[in-house]
Formats: C-alpha cells, sequence, structure tokens
C-alpha cells in the first residue's frame, strides 16, 4: 500500500541523514509511538486501532505509561499475528470477517505481499500525509518531502505539551503537515526562531475562548511554498482522504513549476514580489476534487476560485477596497500566465489595449462609444463579435490607434476559443483598471 511505501522512503532516507539503522518496528517504538501516543494527547486518531480501544473506564487523556505501552504490545501483537487490515495497518482494506469493508480506502485488487514491517510502515507513511482544505490529504513518496514532514512532528508535539497551551487540540497530525509544509518551506516569512505567536499569525493556529486548533491549509498556498523547493519539478501525489466515508483520487501529478511561473509572471507585470503571500495566494485554486479532475495540479488547476464567476457573469472589479486591487492582480497574473505559457516572453500588451480602448471613449462626445465598448466589445460571447465591434471603431481612431487595432484584430483570428476567453476577460479587468485610475 502507498502509505507502506512512503514510510519506507523516509526511514531509508531517516537512517541515512541520522546516522541509524532502525528497522521499521525499531522507529516506530523509538520514535513513532513516543511522539505519537505516548502522551495524554495524541497527535493521531486511528478508528479502530489498538490506540483507540479502551477498556471500561479508560480514557486516551487519563492512560499511565503502561496502560499506553500495553496498547502497544497490542498492536504489535496484532502485527506478528494477524494478517493486515485497516485497524492497525493504514491505508489498508478493512476485514471483511469483521464487516468493515464499507469504510476501506486505498484499495486495490492487485495483490501485494507483505510482512510485519510493512504494517510499522504503513502507520509512519500515514503520519507523513499533508492535509489540505478540502477534507483530503497529499502523500509524496519524496526522501526531502518526508523528512521536512518528520521535522514539523517534533514542532507539534512540542505545543501539545505545553502547559499554556491546553486548549490546543491534538489528532491532528495530517492537518499540522500541510501547514508547517507551508510555512517551513515560504523563503520569505519562515524564521529559524519563530515562536507559537509567529504560527498564529501566520494562519497556521486558530484560538477562541475555548479551543485552539491548528487551521486547514488551502493547497494553493502549500503549492507555491513546495513551488520554492522544487521550481522545475512535476512531482507525483497520491490524493485520499480518511473519514467516516474514506475517499480515494489516486495518483495526480503536481507541476510545481507552474508555482514558479505565477511569481515569473507577477514579477514582469507588476515587479518584484506580492506583498502579502498568504492573501494572494489563497486566491487561487478550484477545490482540491475539481482540481485533482483535470488529471494533473498545474496552471489550469490553480485558476483563482472567484474568477470562474466574474466570467460567467461579466461582473467588473469595483475597486472599492485593497482587496479589489489584489484580486485584480492575481486574476490578471492567472490570465496573463494561460496566455503566455508556452511563450518566453511576457509583455503587458493588453494594459495598453485598454488605455487605447478607453482614450477611445473618452474623445467621443455622446453616448454611443460608451455602449459600442460596454454592449458590443466586452459582452461578445465569440471572436467574430468582438471582431465586428472593433471595426465600428476604425473610423474614429489616429493613426496611431488606428493600426493598434488592426494588429489586434489580425492576433485575435489566430486565438484559440480558449485564449479568446482568457484574453477578452484580461483585457475587461485592464480597462476597468484604467477606468478606476482616471477618475
Amino acid at each position: 500500500m502507498i502509505t507502506s511505501v512512503v514510510g519506507r522512503t523516509f526511514l531509508k532516507a531517516y537512517n541515512t541523514k541520522y546516522g541509524k539503522n532502525f528497522s521499521p518496528k525499531e522507529f516506530f517504538e523509538e520514535e513513532f509511538w513516543q511522539l505519537f501516543f505516548n502522551h495524554s494527547k495524541y497527535m493521531q486518531w486511528v478508528t479502530n486501532s489498538p490506540f483507540v480501544q479502551m477498556k471500561k473506564g479508560q480514557k486516551p487523556h487519563l492512560l499511565n505509561e503502561n496502560e499506553r505501552r500495553e496498547k502497544l504490545e497490542n498492536l504489535f501483537h496484532k502485527a506478528e499475528n494477524e494478517i493486515p487490515d485497516a485497524s492497525f495497518a493504514i491505508g489498508y482494506p478493512a476485514s471483511e470477517t469483521k464487516e468493515y469493508a464499507s469504510t476501506s480506502g486505498l484499495v486495490s485488487d492487485v495483490f501485494v505481499p507483505f510482512d510485519e514491517d510493512e504494517v510499522y510502515l504503513s502507520w509512519i507513511g500515514s503520519g507523513l500525509g499533508v492535509g489540505v482544505a478540502g477534507g483530503y490529504t497529499i502523500l509524496f513518496d519524496n526522501p526531502e518531502i518526508t523528512l521536512q514532514t518528520f521535522e514539523g512532528w517534533k514542532v507539534y508535539r512540542k505545543y501539545l505539551n505545553d502547559p499554556t497551551l491546553t486548549k490546543l487540540r491534538g489528532n491532528q497530525i495530517n492537518t499540522w503537515n500541510g501547514q508547517w509544509l507551508t510555512y517551513s518551506w515560504d523563503k520569505k516569512n519562515f524564521r529559524d526562531d519563530f515562536d507559537f505567536s509567529d504560527l498564529e499569525s501566520n494562519g497556521v493556529f486558530k484560538i477562541d475562548s475555548s479551543l485552539a486548533e491548528v487551521n486547514t491549509v488551502n493547497w494553493s498556498r502549500l503549492f507555491f511554498s513546495m513551488s520554492q523547493m522544487f521550481p522545475k519539478y512535476e512531482m507525483m501525489g497520491y490524493v485520499y482522504g480518511f473519514g467516516q466515508t474514506n475517499k480515494t483520487i489516486g495518483f495526480i501529478p503536481f507541476q510545481f513549476k507552474s508555482g514558479t511561473k505565477i511569481k515569473e509572471v507577477y514579477r514582469k507585470l507588476f515587479g518584484g514580489v506580492y506583498e502579502d503571500a498568504k492573501q494572494f495566494e489563497s486566491l487561487f485554486g478550484r477545490h482540491i476534487k475539481r482540481a485533482c479532475e483535470l488529471g494533473s495540479i498545474g496552471l489550469l488547476a490553480l485558476q483563482p476560485e472567484g474568477l470562474k464567476k466574474v466570467m460567467d457573469e461579466g461582473k467588473k472589479i469595483a475597486f472599492k477596497k485593497e482587496e479589489d486591487l489584489i484580486k485584480y492582480k492575481a486574476y490578471k497574473t492567472w490570465l496573463k500566465a494561460m496566455l503566455s505559457k508556452n511563450k518566453e516572453q511576457i509583455t503587458d500588451y493588453t494594459l495598453g489595449l485598454a488605455k487605447t480602448i478607453h482614450t477611445y471613449r473618452l474623445e467621443g462626445t455622446k453616448l454611443d462609444r460608451k455602449t459600442l465598448i460596454e454592449k458590443e466589445l466586452f459582452t461578445a460571447t465569440s471572436k467574430r463579435g468582438f471582431v465586428e465591434a472593433l471595426t465600428k471603431m476604425l473610423k474614429d481612431l489616429s493613426q496611431e490607434d488606428l493600426m493598434v487595432i488592426k494588429q489586434l484584430k489580425d492576433e485575435i483570428h489566430l486565438m484559440t476559443n480558449e485564449e479568446y476567453g482568457y484574453f477578452s476577460t484580461l483585457l475587461k479587468f485592464d480597462y476597468a483598471f484604467v477606468e478606476n485610475n482616471s477618475k
């Protein structure tokens, strides 16, 4: 199972990095169990597993060390003597004999030979799953990612044991992993001497009067942070969800080079880097399930969630609040990235066109030009309708502007219908931006 595969990848990298020679069982007992379960607050809750099966009167937070050790020994016994099932081998099918089969996830009908090691590796691998908003978890079979995730385990355990943080929830290891990778690989915001307040200000934790817990990170934020570490990579991830109903999406390519592309386009359009990375990057990305349906996580999957509604309904950005300018820059960056995805040169062509069209409107003395632009040009649903509206403008243009619009007509003819949709939306945004700045 994929959890065991990822666990094996990690353990090999761990032994190499730290000069150890742990077997899966030795690592599980010396490191994993000590961090995850040998405390009053667990880091992970695995339904039906020995660690959550309580005798009468037992509660996880009231167990003493001997009782916790007993549950560990129960797992050892099962791993040694029973056929693995989901109650003690994470990601394996639920037991047919116990009538839990309807809750199985990550299941294959291909026979996979197993031994005792696979059980412990499955726990290690499951602890390395990276949770994202939408109720899904991602496993990356990559040594560097798994080692970095492991470093975060110790941080989460430190906060769970902190006597000043009694309200902090346990059992959120996968959610924590997503936040940890996002923060620790964010070259702009990460600090070696970070503390709890730094993490809280970065949105890692949510605190109210009765509870403190780890927020679930948007997959796009995780994606952008990981693209800083793997700027030219495409990497396979396994996407799944464990809960009352287990969900398996499967292997999905993650094109981290698309995150690099977004940053490159932004830099060329607006100069430098965006100020508020969290606010800007959180605008990108469809729901993780919808993104996976595209077959890969790349530029198309990064389409800002709010952009589709704007494109479908033809709404303008009002530019009344600071957030509107951030949206404009995010939407424009993505649209430009899509239009230039196969081109080396990135130019702000539509902004110049928007200025030309805006000048044309201002030079009119009646409402006919405003009507032409807003009711015909910007509402055209096809290339033909757009070109027909441009043609009506030609007789009133200066020689310089005439050449610009004629060139635009030629380029529109060469666009695919998809490219035209992106282009026309981008032009509308830039026109609204120019119009707002002229007031």
